[in-house]
Parts: structure tokens; C-alpha cells; sequence
């Protein structure tokens, strides 16, 4: 607003009362006095001005003192900031640098400013002679006490130092022969600024040469002290609004450089106006709680963190009243670099800034004082209508920032309080989605309660985690839940040297930086489910039923640091205990597992479903350990560059030992030989697919029961404790009736249990061609005697009666059987029960210092030929599952030689096509 409008005198109303006084130093007359306001009775409203002049003689200057003040109106907020104030009704304007009496010259002086409320206007000398008061208002009635001061003529011979120069009110020119002493004193134009006194620097008018934001030409530079040696404010130049800066102490220093031109400038220049006071904010509360104070304004303040470090806040004055009609901001902010990213926390302990109902509940309550508070960084864009908290009254707030900044704005207002007192905590910002612990460090907790589904995140991701950080994510089910997580994203510092097989994993290989993983018991205990590293993401995981939930832990040194991962949780309906599919194994001898579909390949979990798990539990018989041989194998990913995060198979080799399991995924080559024994009776397979899976051939795994030969590998040296098994060349004792089954169950490499040993290869024939000799001998004999009785028979005019010839058969075959068991021992009863199953076998005896070697044996063909010892007469068996040929003793007659059965078929003289089968075997 153009000051002309505040300096044109109002037309005064005719008879109006006598309001202007006069108050001029005469030789002898009064040197200092009091003034008032007017007593005017205004019932209609008019608007009236008085205006009041004070006016000394030659020599002197006017001190005017002011000791109350209460006008009404209410100054803005931004006043403090150099906005005029908003005086509408009733004000005060001031004017110190009178050169004339005469009150129509008051429009070319300088405007000092103007004044409403209840803040006094400061002490004022006057720049000359005089000084011209000018008080308006409408009300409609004015007393007395509307305002009260003193003034004083006062000698200016003080602030004459040197020879004046020439068009310059206040400059001089000061030399050694003009002083007495070799010292002196400077003062600034209508001092006092003193100790305790502040100064206010406001520039009503600002225009200058704008040559860069730099401003390397023409400038002006203000400094906070007495001379261009004490801390710079600012350098301003091009066009400036609102430009009010104050003093640290009591002095400024304003340096005004111009470049010389040939050419008239089209710039004003500059026009400020400045205030000695004692009542501007002290700083005291800035300085004494680890505060900055910014320069140049009245009570702005910047907090910064010394790492995870706290403090207070205070308002001006606190714990006294605060000033009315007051601005300070306050700028909080946490650290931020490459390393480190905090937020600030902030909790009141006290608080106390006079509310003012208002019966529209739409209305602020806050009009007359608050504190307003931006957590987001809004102060940067200037967007302070944008806070997040006003409060007012006597409620406190416990307040976190969005990021590393939190600002605030107190103005108070006509109406004193005690202010607030707050204590601020710069705490680590993890970015990390969940819970956070209420002690600010970096624990997060997902409850199923809350939240099905959602993700996490190492701190401040996709940025790098900071580093010398222990950070913990634990995931809380509900009873007949189950928690997944699947991986994303995953890269942690790791200097080790990954094993490509098993993946980069384990203590040995991540020692530096690593994430591990739990699942949760109730009884609070953990089971370890792996150490990872490097780009190794983990497998996706499915919490076993009966579990709490999972819980990740993040560590990291203090060097180096990379950009962490990303995952997702998923929290369902709880499984059985071998999930959607699998198995559980206990008493038996060997058995396969294959992947789903295998070997068609595997495939992703139904729609709507996180994860497929398939658990298998095998468990041997006491004295026996688990070999796990796999077979094939061939799962989506890669251990050394991007781990298992869509499919993993996990293996157990001892479920009661705390050891993780071993983390497999990728192709395992022909050449390799994937072998493992179990460290215990039990082990487990877990195959676990995420919602990302693409799909793979899969795996087949072979698992036979071995006898336990102690702690270690199986010696080969070592022989089986029992004839019923069988011994590997690798030095497995495994059940003899493994023979022959298609099956490696002797591991990788080891043939043994398909083919004869080569030691054996003699004995066996011979036997072998024993046992024909002795069939085909055996025939020949029950061929004549069949006949010969027959032709008996004949003679004695018998016929023949094939239910005769049947039952006498059987009863004589039977007798036959019975004299070949007198004879030391059934050859059915040894053999027969031996490889039907039925017999059961006894308790393996203790090692002889000489064990006899096993009974020969043939495989042809996945067939076997089985030549048993018993009681000196050989048995024979081929047992493919299609044909038996067994001798037996039917017990039922004594005179009738043995008959021959092949797979429960009796053959007698007339199945001459069976016997001759018989002679070719």
C-alpha cells in the first residue's frame, strides 16, 4: 500500500471535541511530561483523528516513552514477518523523522509504522526536532487509558559525532583533530539500542539489479553484528516482498554495493525502515536446549540430529508467559544420507495456549493462539496452510514425521498462556511397512488380526539399508493358521563364496550381512530355518501346522551396504501335517518320492492359494538311519544368481536337531551325485511352490532304510549284523528282500544289489548244475514208478478213475513228501517261508568272528533265481511274480515219490509238455 495512504490527514468533523495536542521545549518551560488518550464521546460513530506533536527546541531531540497500550484490533499472524498490521478500527501511526511542525507536511515524512492491540510501540528518538503521534479511531467512547507515555527533550549532541555531511541526516565525517580523545563512540541515528535491545530491519521498498540468484552485481548485505566481519544474514538483490530481518544482538550491519553504470538505471533501489526494542523475543530459549538460532529473524529456530539424539522445545519465555503477538517457527530435522535416514518424534509435557470457544463448530477454535505442526516436509513449498495438527488449550499430542523433517509454527495472540514444553527424539526412519515397536527401534510385528495379506521390505527400500542395523519382522497367526512369505526382490552384501550347489547360505558363507529365518512355537521357542546372502533369495516358506507364525531377522555391519529385499506375507487357512500332499513313512523298508505330476513337470498353487506344500516324513525302525539318494532333479531357479524365491525343496536329515534344513533348487547334473544319511531315525522332505511358480520337471527321490553302523559313513569293511540282509559295495546293511526291484537302493553308483557277487559266480554254477541233475534224475524215477504201477493195475483188471488216479496222486505224493522230511528237512519249509515273507525273521545275532557267505543268487531280467540250502536238498524258486517252481511234501502218503508244482500247478506222468518245461529250466 502506497504510504501516502496512511500519511493523508481524515477530514475532522465540525465541532467536534479538542483531541490534537502540542508539546513543544521552551527556555525555562518543562523539559518532559506525561500524554494520554483523548476523552472523546463519539455516539454516532464518525471516525476521528488526533494527532499530537512533540517538538523540541535547538539542539535537542524527543524521547517518547509509551507505559500502556490497548487499542483495539488484532495484528496478524504474519506481522512478525514483516506483513502490516491489519488495524482496522482503531490504531496508532507513528512518525520519528519530522523535519516541520505543521501537520500537512507529515505526508512527505517517513511512515514509522502503525500500531494496534496491546503491544506498545518501542521507545522512539526522534531523527530531528520532532515527533509526530497520529491516533484514529471509531469507537464510541475513548477513555484515558486507552494509552499512557512520557516524553522528553533530550540533548542531540550525543549523536553528533563528526562534521555532517552534506544531504545526509545522520552521516559524518569524523577526524583526529575533531576529538579530543583518540576514541569515541558510535551510535546509530535515535539510539538506544542497547545490551538488551534487539533490532528490527524492515525493507518497505526493494529494487535492485537482479543479475543472477547469486546477485554478483549490485547488492545489498546484511550482517548480524556491527561490521561486514560478523555473520552474514543474507545478499539480497532483483526485486524483494516483505523483507523484515532482526538482529541475533543489538546491532545490524547493512552493506549496499552498485556496479558504476554509463546508463541510467531502471531500478528504485531500496527503502527500509528499522526498530530498536527490548521487547522483541529473547533468545535465551533457543540457545539453552541445543537450538540454532536462524539469523535474521525474530525467534525462527533449527533443530538438527546428532544422531538418534533428543531435546526440548520450548515456547519464548517458557515456563513464563509467553509475549503476545508473536511468530517463531520451529525446524526439526532428523539426518539423511547415504547412510542414515531418521524421523522425529515428538511428545508434549506440557502445554498451554488460551482456547477460545466458538458456538459455529465449524470454526477454529484456535483464533487467538496455537501451534501448528507439518510432519511431510510441507514448510519446503512454503504450503504452511497445509499443516497436519492445530492445537490450542491444554491438550498435548504425540506426533511422528512422515520423513526427516518436522515443523512447527507457534504465533500467540492478545490473550497470554504458558506456552508448551516438548521433547523431540530423532529415531531411525525405516520405511518398513507394519507394526513398529513403540521404542522406535527396528522391530515390526504382522498380525493376522489385523491384516491378511501384505508386504514387507528391508529399511528403506528400494534405497540401501543403512548399515550396523539388527532389524526383526515377526508374523503372528491365528490359531489353525498358517503365514507364507514369498520373495521378490533379494540382494544382501555377502563376501563369501557361495556354494553354487546348495546356495549362498549358511554361516560360512554370510558373515558379514545376512537375513535368517524361524518359525515360531508357542512354547517361545525358535527352530532355525536358514542363513541367506548375496542374490540367494530364500525359498518361499510355509509355516508347519501347529506353529506361532515365522520370524525374519536382518543383520548388517558397519561396512558397506546393498539394497536389501522385498516380500510379501499371506496369512491362511492352516494345513495338515503333510500339507497338500506328501506323505509319512515309518516300517518300512524303501520307498520314492516324486514331485506332483512328476515327470510331467509340477505347476503353480491353485487361484486364490499363496503356496503348495508337500511334506514327507520318513521315519526308520530303531537301529536304522535314512539313505536319501536323489535321483533327478530339477526345480526353477538359481542358487548363485537368484536363489529359490518361486520353488525350493528342503531337506531334513535330522527333524530333532536344531541344524536347518538343506535349501536345494536349480538342475542337478547327470554327473553329480546327490547322496545324503540321516544324522537320526527320521528325516523330512518339505517341496513348498509360490503364487510366482512357472513350473519344472521336478524330482525323484529314493530313501531306503539302512542299518545303523554308528556315528559317520558306513564302513565298507563292515559286514551286516544278519544273514536277512543284504550289503551294499558302499557298506549298507539293507533288507535282503530289496533284491532285485529295479531300485538303486544301495545309492548312486552301486549296482551291487542287481547282480551276483563275482566271488559267488562258481559256487553258483556248480550248484546250479547240481540242482538240474538232481530235478532231471528225480523225474526219470517217478516217470518209471508211475508207470510200472499202472501196469499193475492193469493186471489186476482195475479201470481207470481219474477222481482215483487224483486222490491217489495226492496221497502219495504226500507220503513221498513226508519221507523226504524224514529224510532231515522240507525243502518248502525252508524256502517257501523265506520267500513268501511269512517267515519272521529273528533278532539279528551278534557279528561272528567268521561270517559264512550268502546263498548264491541270480538276477535275470529283474527276475531272480534263489538256490537255498536246507537240510542238504537245494529248493528252487523263480520268483518274477508270474512263475514259482517249488517241491513239497503234502504229507499225505508215505509210498508215492514227490510231486512238482509249478506256481500251485501239480504236474504228474500225463503233463509230459510240463515236465519237458521242467528239463529245459
Amino acid at each position: 500500500m502506497p504510504t501516502i495512504a496512511y500519511l493523508e490527514p481524515l477530514p475532522r468533523p465540525t465541532k467536534s471535541p479538542k483531541c490534537d495536542q502540542t508539546f513543544v521545549s521552551r527556555i525555562g518551560g518543562p523539559q518532559n511530561g506525561t500524554f494520554s488518550a483523548p476523552l472523546l464521546h463519539n455516539h454516532k460513530n464518525h471516525s476521528r483523528q488526533c494527532l499530537y506533536t512533540f517538538l523540541a527546541g535547538p539542539g535537542q531531540r524527543v524521547e517518547v516513552v509509551f507505559k500502556t497500550f490497548n487499542l483495539r484490533g488484532n495484528p496478524p499472524d504474519g506481522s512478525a514477518v514483516g506483513e502490516l498490521p491489519s488495524c482496522v478500527h482503531e490504531y496508532m501511526d507513528i512518525y520519528s523523522e519530522v523535519q516541520s511542525s505543521e501537520p500537512a507536511e507529515l505526508i512527505n515524512s517517513p511512515f514509522g509504522g502503525r500500531y494496534c492491540g496491546t503491544i506498545p510501540p518501542r521507545r522512539r528518538i526522534s531523527m530531528y526536532r520532532a515527533i509526530a503521534i497520529s491516533f484514529f479511531t471509531n469507537k464510541n467512547v475513548t477513555t484515558p487509558d486507552l494509552f499512557e507515555g512520557t516524553y522528553r527533550f533530550i540533548n542531540a549532541s550525543e549523536y553528533e559525532i563528526g562534521i555532517p555531511i552534506a544531504g545526509s541526516p545522520c552521516s559524518y565525517t569524523i577526524t583526529p583533530s575533531l576529538s579530543i580523545n583518540k576514541t569515541g563512540v558510535l551510535i546509530s541515528p535515535t539510539y538506544p539500542g542497547e545490551s538488551n535491545q534487539r533490532v528490527r530491519l524492515e525493507f518497505r521498498d526493494f529494487d535492485l539489479f537482479f543479475g543472477g540468484p547469486h546477485c554478483p552485481f549490485d547488492y545489498v548485505k546484511v550482517y548480524d553484528g556491527p561490521d561486514n566481519s560478523s555473520a552474514l544474514v543474507g545478499t539480497y538483490c532483483g526485486q524483494q516482498r516483505n523483507l523484515v530481518l532482526y538482529s541475533s544482538e543489538s546491532s545490524l550491519f547493512v552493506h549496499f554495493y552498485t556496479l558504476p553504470r554509463t546508463a541510467n538505471t531502471q531500478n528504485r533501489g531500496f527503502k527500509g525502515i528499522y526498530e530498536f526494542s527490548e521487547s522483541f523475543v529473547k533468545l535465551d530459549f533457543i540457545r539453552e536446549n541445543d537450538g540454532i538460532h536462524i539469523r535474521g529473524s525474530e525467534c525462527d529456530q533449527k533443530i538438527l540430529s546428532k544422531k538418534e539424539s533428543t531435546g526440548y522445545v520450548l515456547s519464548p519465555n517458557y515456563p513464563y508467559p509467553y509475549i503476545p503477538k508473536t511468530v517463531c517457527r520451529y525446524f526439526i530435522y532428523g539426518m539423511q544420507d547415504a547412510q542414515h535416514l531418521e524421523r522425529v518424534r515428538l511428545e508434549f509435557t506440557a502445554f498451554n495456549i488460551p482456547k477460545v470457544e466458538h458456538k459455529d463448530r465449524s470454526e477454529s477454535n484456535c483464533t487467538d493462539g496455537y501451534l501448528k505442526i507439518y510432519l511431510k516436509g510441507q514448510e519446503t513449498a512454503d504450503a504452511y496452510d497445509k499443516f497436519d495438527y492445530e492445537l490450542c488449550g491444554n491438550e498435548t499430542q504425540r506426533v511422528v514425521s512422515d520423513g526427516p523433517r518436522l515443523a512447527m509454527v507457534f504465533s500467540s495472540g492478545e490473550l497470554q498462556g504458558r506456552g508448551f514444553k516438548g521433547k523431540y527424539t530423532f529415531e531411525t526412519e525405516y520405511k518398513i511397512p507394519g507394526t513398529a515397536a513403540p521404542d522406535g527401534s527396528c522391530s515390526f510385528t504382522y498380525v493376522s488380526a489385523s491384516k491378511k495379506r501384505g508386504e514387507l521390505n528391508s529399511p528403506r527400500y528400494p534405497s540401501n539399508y543403512p548399515s550396523d542395523t539388527n532389524c526383526s519382522y515377526l508374523f503372528l497367526a491365528e490359531t489353525n493358521e498358517q503365514v507364507t512369505i514369498v520373495f521378490d526382490h533379494f540382494k544382501i552384501k555377502a563376501d563369501g563364496n557361495p556354494n553354487v550347489t546348495a546356495g549362498a547360505y549358511g554361516s560360512i558363507n554370510c558373515f558379514e550381512d545376512w537375513l535368517e529365518m524361524y518359525v515360531v512355537y508357542r512354547d517361545n521357542n525358535d527352530r532355525f530355518l536358514g542363513r541367506y546372502c548375496g542374490m540367494t533369495a530364500p525359498g518361499p516358506v510355509e509355516s508347519p501346522r501347529g506353529a506361532v507364525g515365522l520370524r525374519i531377522t536382518l543383520h548388517t555391519d558397519q561396512e558397506n551396504v546393498a539394497s536389501g529385499f522385498k516380500a510379501r506375507y499371506f496369512f491362511e487357512t492352516a494345513k495338515s501335517e503333510i500339507g497338500d500332499c506328501g506323505g509319512n513313512f515309518s516300517n518300512e523298508d524303501s520307498g520314492i518320492i516324486t514331485s506332483p505330476n512328476y515327470p510331467a513337470g509340477y505347476k503353480a498353487p491353485g487361484r486364490g492359494m499363496a503356496s503348495m506344500a508337500c511334506n514327507w516324513i520318513m521315519t526308520a525302525r530303531p537301529g536304522y538311519k535314512l539313505s536319501i539318494h536323489f535321483e533327478h532333479f530339477s526345480l526353477e531357479g538359481d542358487p548363485a544368481n537368484r536363489g529359490c524365491s518361486a520353488a525350493v525343496l528342503r531337506l531334513w536329515v535330522n527333524v530333532d536337531s536344531d541344524q536347518p534344513p538343506l535349501e536345494l533348487c536349480g538342475e542337478k547334473p547327470p554327473i553329480e551325485q546327490w547322496h545324503y544319511i540321516s544324522t537320526g531315525q527320521t528325516a523330512r522332505i518339505s517341496f513348498t511352490t509360490s503364487d510366482k511358480t512357472v513350473g519344472a520337471q521336478g524330482f525323484r527321490i529314493i530313501w531306503t532304510e539302512i542299518q545303523d553302523s554308528g556315528p559317520g559313513p558306513p564302513s565298507i569293511g563292515l559286514l551286516c549284523e544278519s544273514t536277512y540282509h543284504f550289503q551294499c559295495e558302499v557298506g549298507y546293511c539293507i533288507s535282503d528282500k530289496l533284491r532285485c526291484d529295479g531300485v538303486k537302493n544301495c545309492g548312486p553308483g552301486d549296482d551291487s544289489i542287481t547282480k551276483a557277487p563275482a566271488e559267488d559266480h562258481g559256487v553258483l554254477i556248480i550248484t546250479t548244475l547240481l540242482v538240474v541233475s538232481f530235478l532231471i534224475c528225480l523225474l526219470c524215477t517217478l516217470y518209471h514208478s508211475r508207470r510200472k504201477r499202472r501196469h499193475q493195475l492193469r493186471q489186476l483188471g482195475l479201470h481207470r478213475n481219474p477222481h482215483y488216479d487224483s486222490q491217489t496222486s495226492a496221497t502219495g505224493l504226500s507220503s513221498s513228501r513226508r519221507h523226504l522230511q524224514s529224510g532231515g528237512a522240507s525243502i518248502a519249509g525252508s524256502l517257501h517261508g523265506i520267500n513268501s515273507g511269512n517267515l519272521i525273521i529273528p533278532p539279528a545275532p551278534l557279528p561272528p568272528t567268521s561270517v559264512p557267505p550268502q546263498p548264491p543268487h541270480i538276477c535275470i531280467s529283474g527276475s531272480s533265481l534263489d538256490l537255498t540250502p536246507g537240510a542238504g536238498y537245494p529248493g528252487i524258486m523263480i520268483n518274477d511274480g508270474l512263475d514259482d517252481l517249488e517241491l513239497d511234501d503234502d504229507d499225505d502218503d508215505d509210498d508215492i515219490q514227490p510231486d512238482i508244482f509249478i506256481n500251485d500247478v501239480r504236474f504228474d506222468e500225463e503233463s509230459l509238455q510240463h515236465v519237458q518245461q521242467l528239463e529245459n529250466v
